[in-house]
């Protein structure tokens, strides 16, 4: 089953993709991953990126097209994958489409206000890193962290000006994806605000085991 995974940010997807990864064993790729993997066994293209990144400029679309054409060559992804993160635009979903076909782009649908409300509500602890939710997750005691006893924070991406500048971007840029793979038949919708049991719930429902 080779799958898609899209959303804005807070969606929930990359919690589905772990998910979806252990309950149909198949590996759970993002571009973030590809680019590490690369990196730390020193493939030509893991060499080229790593001084790409040490300049500080961001990989073109044809070296990320090229790792993610190497990376989905490896014996794990023959019973399948899900690309998280990748692709971002309607040039390199075509480009995609003439390395493999996909079964399906799957979209985890959440107004911008859910979003909102989920990234805004979220705590850091400084000394640990531990997650919190002000509604979903909440400390023992407010603004302490059950584990270690350290501060909690609003990290910068989750202020409400930062959340609404991402998302900003996200609609102008991959939200159009949505659009490209409905054309092409291929894009299943699910609901992404109930929970994360709920959710994984109604995408076996969606693709059977």
């Amino acid at each position: 089953m080779k799958l898609i995974f899209l959303g804005p940010p807070g969606a929930g997807k990359g919690t589905l993709a772990v998910l979806v990864s252990e309950t149909y064993k198949i590996p759970h790729i993002s571009t973030g991953e590809i680019f590490r993997a690369a990196i730390r066994e020193k493939t030509p293209l893991g060499l080229k990126v790593q001084a790409i990144i040490d300049a500080g400029q961001l990989v073109s679309d044809d070296i990320t097209i090229e790792l993610v054409r190497e990376r989905l060559g490896k014996d794990d992804t023959k019973a399948g994958y899900i690309l998280d993160g990748f692709p971002r635009t309607i040039p390199q979903a075509e480009a995609l489409a003439k390395i493999v076909e996909i079964d399906a782009a799957v979209n985890f649908d959440i107004a911008d206000d859910g979003v909102v409300a989920r990234l805004s509500g979220r705590r850091v602890c400084r000394s640990c890193s531990q997650n919190y939710h002000v509604d979903y997750m909440k400390p023992k005691v407010e603004g302490v962290c059950d584990k270690c006893g350290g501060e909690l924070y609003i990290r910068e991406d989750d202020k409400i000006e930062a959340i609404t500048k991402r998302l900003e971007v996200y609609r102008k840029q991959t939200a159009p994806l949505i659009d490209f793979y409905r054309s092409v038949g291929k894009l299943t919708e699910v609901d992404a605000r109930p929970s994360s049991a709920a959710v994984l719930e109604e995408f076996k429902k969606l693709f059977p085991l």
